[in-house]
This record gives C-alpha cells, structure tokens and sequence, in this order.
C-alpha cells in the first residue's frame, strides 16, 4: 500500500509540461530572444500576404547590395533563397538567347534552355566540389550565393547590350570586353568573399579555380554575344 501512494505522489508531484501556444489571428510578440537579436520572425500564417511578398523583395534586394559590395561576409549564407538566382539566370537566358527564326544565320548565340543548364549544372559542380574539399556549407547556401554573385555579370550584359545598338568598331569591342572583365573580377571576387570562410585554409585555392571557371564561361557568353 506504500509504494502505491508513493509512485501517486511521485506522479503528482512531476514537473508539468508547459509550452506557448499561438491563437489563430493574433499576432506573436516579439519577446524571445531571436526577435531581440534583431532577426526577423517569419511566422506569416497570419501576415497579409503584400506585407510577406514586399518582405521578401526587400530581402532579395539587400542580398543583391550585398553582392554589389561585399562586406558582410554572412548575409547570404544566413538566409539563403533562389529567388534572385532564379530571376537573373533567366534574365540573362532571354537575351543570351539566339533568334529563332530559320533564315537568320548570322546569330548563333546559346538557346535559352542552354543558358539555362550551364548557370544551374555549372554552380551544383561549384558547389560539389566545396562539399568535397570540406567545407562547412550546405548545397543550397553554395548555389544561393553563386546565383546572387552573377549580379555584376548580369550588368555588364546589359551595358554591352546597349553598346551593341551602335555600329561596332574596335573602340567598342575593347569596352564590351573592359566592362565583361570588370563583372567578371567582381563575381568572382564576391564569391571568394563568401564562399572562402567556408573552405578549410590549405584547399582555398582549389576551391577557387571552379569558381573562376564558372564565371570565365558565363562571361565569355556576355561578350561572344553579338
């Protein structure tokens, strides 16, 4: 009869499960300790949806800030998407595209879908080989950042795209191929900024060399494009 009572006591003396629970169509308070580092709370099963969608523009934006000038080393690595990758590699796909059309054979430019396989296939190799070489970052992160850094690659196809109205001549050909260069260096260079912390220090450079080549093909479409 004792050690009855004493397993009722033990259970009625137990420490209680005791949890939040969030009400439908209230909002959560900002009080844990993720929201008072200044991290944003993503809980948006009640947020209007143009609020979630001019959220999320805001973010590609700053990610493309980043790109441009590439001091916060964390930034696409913390909260990685696709969405700017995506929205530049097609970007870049349409106008790097041939004409379609059967009597034109002066334009043998890539096809989209071309374009489209060399960005994709070409930064899952990137990424492959850092995950072979050791380092400490997911797929996803390595082809978010990788997507991002085509940014300056993709302003130089539109600045060669408008030196491409006039009538070519050396003088303009030697622009074409500075400001292909410029986008390429700074692609590259943006990506060695966020992609080398996460290689060990004795493989960098073998993780680099993929990295060159990934940017070395896309920038040779930007200028070959005519």
């Amino acid at each position: 009869m004792d050690a009855r009572l004493d397993m009722f006591e033990d259970v009625n003396t137990s420490p209680s499960l005791e949890g939040d629970m969030s009400i439908p169509g209230k909002r959560r308070t900002t009080t844990t300790a993720t929201a008072q580092n200044g991290v944003p709370d993503y809980n948006t099963l009640d947020e209007p949806i143009r609020e979630t969608v001019l959220r999320d523009i805001r973010a590609v934006g700053v990610k493309f800030y980043h790109v441009l000038y590439p001091k916060e080393k964390s930034s696409l690595l913390r909260d990685w998407d696709l969405w700017g990758p995506l929205v530049l590699c097609t970007f870049m796909a349409t106008i790097l595209q041939g004409s379609s059309s059967a009597d034109s054979m002066s334009d043998n430019g890539p096809e989209f879908a071309q374009v489209f396989v060399i960005v994709w296939i070409g930064a899952a190799i990137v990424t492959l080989n850092s995950k072979l070489l050791g380092g400490n970052i997911s797929f996803f992160q390595s082809v978010c950042v990788l997507g991002y850094c085509l940014t300056p690659v993709a302003l130089a196809l539109i600045i060669c795209r408008i030196i491409l109205l006039s009538t070519q001549t050396r003088f303009l050909f030697f622009l074409r191929f500075v400001t292909t260069t410029l986008g390429f260096s700074w692609a590259t260079y943006a990506s060695f900024i966020f992609l080398g912390q996460s290689q060990p220090p004795h493989r960098k450079p073998l993780a680099v060399y993929p990295i060159f080549l990934f940017f070395f093909v896309i920038s040779w479409l930007v200028l070959s494009h005519n």
